[in-house]
């Protein structure tokens, strides 16, 4: 059986017949010509004249096929044309394709090289301040040997009481939940459980945290993926290292809003720190911890309160019950319980980590003011509105002394002169130029948002009680402070306010519900410290 003409043929072929085909049709039209001219010249209609015609009307037909066959023939040549065309732009594609495929083999040799030049300058990084530690203790070591025995002893044991200190196995300090937890070698819940987190790690976190924080997640979430990818081809996928890898993925989609996949990257990770480290080890409450604020982000409240409280478990046998870590826990505990409408449990949680907070942090009000609002909001919700009212007060007391000092004369917080006001309005005693009590905030250096918030929530608290002035005084103070636009207090009164609102005036005296807690944790709402079942924020680890 003959093989199938080439196109090379069939074009010299299809030349061929075109040039014969226009042949024909140059010889039909001289006919054509020839019998249309004899027609003209016999005129006349008789038996020859019909043949003439007959004959003129096949040539005709017969030029019209030949036209049309040529036209044929002219279209296979100019697809002919096209398909040489389309072939050389192939060829082409196909030698850039060979020129990338050269290009991306050369990248990855060097991205190769590169990693391997990093992990060496990790390496002896490590080496460089293992070193370091070593000289600082040699050094110590030496002064240790001038002094006397009694003298070693005590500085030992500050020593010890230091480290004992450093122990953060649980919330960092700051409220950015970008930010990294710091875990340092030094850290006896850590060293217990015999891992550590890699410094590679913990420069991808802080990569990571960085491009989540600019909203490249297009970059973030195939960093950590290729991360995890070869963590699991060199550790294998139950191994510490790729659980912590698995959380700061999760952490990634939780921002995205995919709670789904996040989920189920914390279980994994769950799951594979009790099976390696221990279900009482540091980063297992951790774990646990991130799980809980992702389940009451999605309102699942129920689910979220069993592993927020077995966090707390881990957290108070490791750090002990006083720790400020634990009370941190306590505040997550509260808000999924508040929720859940468990009020009276809200109260308790709150108390105890406003304890927790007063013995450790005397010195430093911020903490204890938070966690004052935050019980504040709890006696707001059970109707204990006095208790609420003091403890406003208190904060506000706090911020005055701290930059005034002691209560005493004309020397009053700013609570106090809303009340003169209050009290004295309509008379000749009324405060005349709001520049005496305006000024309170922006020179007493407290402008943070406990502040704030708890100057709108007594404000507010007046309004209910039908102080408008005085309300109006702290709502002016406040929308000072944070230089934004006049302070609303729909957004913390409750509906039910005009039951007891003595002289309402204006549509901002009601709202939905009365000033709810201003939270310590990473996700909460600085500008009034607000917290709604469809948007529950609890801290979270990134790191551990």
């Amino acid at each position: 059986m003959s093989s199938p003409p080439t196109q090379e043929e069939i074009l010299s072929q299809t030349n061929v017949v075109a040039k014969g085909l226009e042949s024909l049709r140059v010889e039909h039209q001289q006919i054509l010509n020839s019998l249309t001219e004899s027609l003209a010249a016999i005129g006349q209609k008789d038996g020859a004249t019909r043949s003439i015609e007959d004959k003129l009307g096949i040539i005709g037909k017969t030029l019209e096929m030949l036209e049309l066959a040529i036209g044929e023939a002219d279209v296979m040549h100019a697809l002919s044309n096209h398909l040489h065309h389309v072939e050389a732009e192939k060829q082409k594609l196909r030698a850039q394709v060979r020129r990338l495929c050269q290009e991306n083999s050369w990248l990855r040799d060097e991205l190769a090289n590169t990693q391997q030049r990093l992990q060496t300058s990790e390496q002896r990084c490590a080496t460089l301040d293992e070193e370091k530690s070593h000289l600082q203790f040699m050094n110590e070591m030496k002064k240790y040997d001038t002094d006397n025995q009694q003298a070693g002893g005590e500085n030992e044991r500050e020593t010890d009481s230091s480290s004992s200190q450093k122990l953060d196995l649980g919330f960092p300090d700051d409220d950015d939940d970008h930010q990294p937890e710091a875990l340092s070698n030094s850290q006896p819940g850590v060293a217990a459980g015999g891992y550590e987190i890699p410094a590679r790690l913990r420069t991808l976190h802080n990569l990571v945290v960085q491009y989540a924080s600019q909203g490249r997640y297009e970059v973030a979430v195939p960093l950590c993926k290729q991360a995890l990818e070869d963590l699991e081809k060199t550790s294998g996928h139950d191994h510490p290292d790729v659980a912590t890898m698995l959380n700061i993925l999760a952490l990634v989609y939780r921002d995205q809003g995919k709670y789904k996949e996040a989920a189920a990257l914390l279980n994994d990770a769950l799951g594979i720190r009790e099976n390696t480290l221990g279900p009482d080890h540091p980063a297992v409450a951790a774990t646990l911890n991130n799980l809980a604020v992702l389940y009451g982000k999605r309102g699942k409240y129920k689910e979220a309160e069993p592993l927020c409280k077995r966090a707390l478990v881990i957290r108070e046998k490791v750090l002990g019950k006083d720790h400020p870590d634990v009370a941190k826990q306590l505040n997550n505990l509260a808000l999924l319980c508040q929720n859940q409408g468990k009020y009276e449990e809200v109260e308790k949680y709150y108390k105890r980590a406003l304890d927790i907070y007063m013995h450790n942090f005397k010195d430093d009000g911020t903490a204890i003011d938070q966690a004052k609002n935050n019980l504040a909001s709890a006696f707001l919700k059970q109707g204990k509105y006095k208790q609420a009212e003091l403890l406003y007060k208190e904060v506000l007391t706090r911020a005055h002394e701290r930059e005034y000092g002691k209560i005493e004369g004309d020397n009053k917080p700013i609570w106090m002169h809303a009340e003169e006001k209050e009290e004295n309005k309509g008379t000749a005693k009324e405060v005349s130029s709001s520049s005496e009590y305006g000024s309170w905030y922006k020179t007493a250096k407290v402008d943070s948002s406990t502040v704030t918030t708890t100057l709108k929530n007594l404000g507010a608290l007046y309004r209910r009680q039908g102080k408008l002035e005085a309300a109006e005084t702290l709502e002016e103070c406040a929308t000072r402070s944070r230089g934004k636009n006049q302070f609303k207090v729909t957004d913390v009164l409750g509906a039910d306010c005009l039951k007891t609102v003595v002289t309402p005036t204006t549509p901002d005296q009601c709202a939905k519900e009365l000033a709810r807690p201003e939270s310590t944790d990473a996700n909460a709402e600085s500008s009034s410290g607000h917290h709604s079942k469809s948007q529950f924020s609890g801290h979270t680890q990134q790191l551990q």
